[in-house]
C-alpha cells in the first residue's frame, strides 16, 4: 500500500517562552499540499506566535519546523531566502503591512526585485503587476497610488497580491479579515477561497472565528492558552466538538455569510 505524501509543512513540539511566561507550549501541526488548516482560538491564545514561528519570524524556544522536508530552523541565510520565495503571508492589519511611502507599483514589484525575478513566468514585470491586481479585483490605475488612497478591504487585496507575487506553495493568513467590516471581510474571504483553489495553495489560516474556519478550511486545530486542545476534520469538530472550549468558541461567533465577489 503506497505511503501518503509527506506534508508540505510539519511543525513539531513548538514552544515559545518569554522569561518565565510560556506563550506557546508543545504545539504540533502539519499542512498537506493544497490543504487549508485552520488554527483557531481566542485572543491571546498564541495563534500568531505559532504562525511567526512557522515562518521563522520568531525563533522557538523548543521544537522543530520542516518545510518540504527542509529544516527551517537550521537553514542558512541563502537557503532561508530560497524558502521564503515559496511562502507567503498576509497579516491582520491591512494598514500597517504596507509602506505608506511606496506606491502600489513599488510594493508589488519589491518581491521580484529582492529575488531577482523581474521576468518570472516569462512575463515582463509591468504586465505581471497588471495581472496581479486583476487577480485580486483591483484596477491597474491603483499602481500609481499610495496606500492611504485605499479602503481597508482594498489594502488587504494589495497585501494578498503581494503575498502571491512569487507563486508560493504555502500561504499563512494571520487573521486577514478581523480588522475589516463584516461585508468587506466576507468578500476578502471569498477571494482567498477562490485563489486557494485556483493555485492549489496550502494555507495556514489563523482565526478566532469557528464559523469562518468551517467555511474556508479542511481541518482545524483549536488552541487554548498556548496549547492544542482539539484537532480534526473541520466539519467533524464543528458539528461534534469534544471540548467545552471548542463549544464555547462556536457559540461565541456569529455565523459566516458568504458574500459575492465584486
Amino acid at each position: 500500500m503506497p505511503q501518503p505524501p509527506a506534508p508540505l509543512l510539519h511543525a513539531q513540539g513548538l514552544t515559545k517562552r518569554y522569561g518565565q511566561h510560556t506563550v506557546v507550549q508543545d504545539v504540533s501541526l502539519q499542512v498537506a499540499r493544497g490543504e487549508v488548516l485552520g488554527l483557531v482560538g481566542e485572543s491571546g491564545s498564541g495563534k500568531s506566535t505559532v504562525a511567526r514561528m512557522v515562518l521563522r519570524l520568531v525563533e522557538p524556544t523548543a521544537g522543530s519546523v520542516h518545510f518540504d522536508g527542509i529544516d527551517v530552523l537550521r537553514a542558512g541565510k541563502g537557503q532561508m531566502k530560497a524558502m521564503r520565495r515559496r511562502m507567503g503571508v498576509v497579516f491582520q492589519d491591512p494598514y500597517g503591512a504596507l509602506n505608506p511611502r511606496m506606491r502600489v507599483r513599488d510594493i508589488l514589484a519589491e518581491p521580484f526585485q529582492i529575488h531577482g525575478l523581474q521576468h518570472l513566468h516569462g512575463m515582463p514585470l509591468e504586465e505581471k503587476l497588471h495581472a496581479m491586481l486583476a487577480e485580486v479585483g483591483l484596477e491597474t490605475s491603483a499602481l500609481g497610488r499610495y496606500p492611504h488612497a485605499f479602503s481597508g478591504g482594498q489594502r488587504q487585496r494589495i497585501n494578498i497580491a503581494r503575498a502571491l507575487a512569487l507563486r508560493p506553495e504555502l500561504l499563512v493568513l494571520d487573521e486577514p479579515v478581523s480588522a475589516l467590516d463584516v461585508s468587506v471581510g466576507a468578500q476578502v474571504i471569498n477571494l482567498l477561497q477562490q485563489l486557494q483553489r485556483t493555485h492549489g495553495l496550502a494555507c495556514l489560516f489563523i482565526s478566532h472565528s469557528m464559523p469562518l474556519v468551517r467555511y474556508l478550511c479542511d481541518r482545524v486545530a483549536v488552541l487554548r492558552g498556548g496549547e492544542l486542545v482539539e484537532t480534526g476534520p473541520v466539519l467533524e469538530v464543528c458539528e461534534r466538538p469534544q471540548e467545552l472550549y471548542t463549544q464555547a468558541l462556536i457559540a461565541a461567533t456569529p455565523s459566516f455569510v458568504p458574500a459575492a465577489l465584486p
